[in-house]
């Protein structure tokens, strides 16, 4: 993998852990996400 995709991954990675993290406990419930599982999704979102 190259730098610049690397990077690029890293940079989605963080997007969607601040994007979460930033939503209220409620607003995750109701997309059946626990704020523990928030860096398994963003990780996820890197490998597709």
């Amino acid at each position: 993998m190259n730098v610049a995709r690397s990077f690029n991954n890293w940079l989605k990675f963080r997007q969607t852990v601040t994007e979460l993290d930033r939503m209220s406990s409620r607003e995750l419930r109701d997309l059946g996400i626990d704020r523990a599982d928030i860096r398994t999704i963003a990780r996820a979102s890197v490998a597709r």
